[in-house]
């Protein structure tokens, strides 16, 4: 890992114990300019992570608490009519930042969870037709607690589909647990977190991914993972075209992190495990065995031939 990228996880790792791997698929979807959902059971850090990055990095922050009340100009913005000048003035929402977090995403209503469709696709957001272009880089981080279900409003595929990776926190192991309550007890644990990195690193560190050499034979070995999800008996609907070209920058990403120019096959499948199970819809026998998303592309990836 580069001395930029060491430095953006070291910061992190201050806020976040014992949760290493997680931290590194965060950073692949920051510099493969994608988005995170973070799916998992209340106080296991989700929050605190999207902070500790957006505190890490010299960038503008804003949380949107999300609630079943919770209106679609609450995140984009709204027009207030200005008398003085007899007008009308757009003023931008929290999405206008550089790291939103969305967090319980799925507490809100759909017309809401749509509000982030377009700026999460388009980097821009649309107030009474006047677009205005987000700061750039730009992230969106939405948490969902997959445990209590009640009142929640299960984010629509193509929500989904904009959502580079999904990932799931877990438990921190004994040994990292002890060090939370070590730290905790010594009232070192929330201590303030200080940029590491300014904006500009990140889009250089963007552009240099974006850079990363993929061979013809790979991204041949990449559109065939796609193609087999879409004629896998136990998939009613595979991977999109964006799936394809999430998991092609997200493979550049994990090479550049492993200080490489170039990617390799395992890359490539990494990749695949990173963004796809979530784009996956399954068949109800399928849903009905007990399998998973994520078991299916294991075996679809042991199964396409390795360039």
């Amino acid at each position: 890992m580069n001395e930029s990228a060491q430095k953006l996880k070291d910061s992190i790792e201050k806020r976040i114990v014992g949760k290493g791997d997680v931290i590194e698929k965060i950073m692949i979807a920051l510099l493969a300019g994608g988005h995170v959902l973070l799916e998992d059971v209340p106080g296991v850090g989700k929050t605190t992570l999207a902070k500790a990055l957006a505190d890490s990095v010299s960038l503008s922050f804003a949380r949107i608490q999300c609630t079943p009340d919770t209106m679609p100009s609450d995140i984009t913005g709204i027009s207030i009519y200005d008398s003085k000048k007899g007008e009308f003035s757009v003023m931008p929402g929290p999405v206008v930042s550089n790291i939103v977090l969305a967090d319980e995403l799925n507490r809100t209503s759909p017309k809401t969870q749509s509000a982030l469709l377009e700026v999460m696709e388009e980097n821009r957001v649309t107030i009474d037709g006047k677009a205005i272009d987000v700061p750039q880089p730009f992230m969106v981080i939405g948490t969902q607690n997959p445990v209590d279900m009640a009142g929640t409003y299960p984010l629509p595929e193509a929500q989904l589909d904009r959502f580079m990776i999904r990932l799931s926190v877990g438990y921190p192991d004994t040994k990292a647990s002890e060090d939370m309550a070590e730290r905790f007890l010594l009232g070192s644990l929330h201590e303030e977190t200080k940029a590491v990195l300014l904006g500009k690193d990140i889009l250089d560190m963007r552009k240099d991914v974006a850079s990363v050499t993929v061979k013809d034979n790979l991204r041949s070995y990449a559109v065939n993972i796609i193609d087999a999800t879409r004629n896998k008996p136990e998939i009613a609907v595979g991977a999109s075209p964006r799936a394809l070209l999430a998991m092609l920058r997200c493979a550049q990403a994990i090479a550049y992190l492993a200080d490489r120019d170039y990617c390799i096959p395992e890359d490539i499948a990494d990749a695949a495990k990173l963004t796809l199970p979530h784009r996956l819809i399954l068949t109800k026998e399928a849903r009905l065995s007990h399998i998973t998303s994520n078991d299916l592309i294991k075996t679809i990836v042991g199964k396409v031939s390795v360039p």
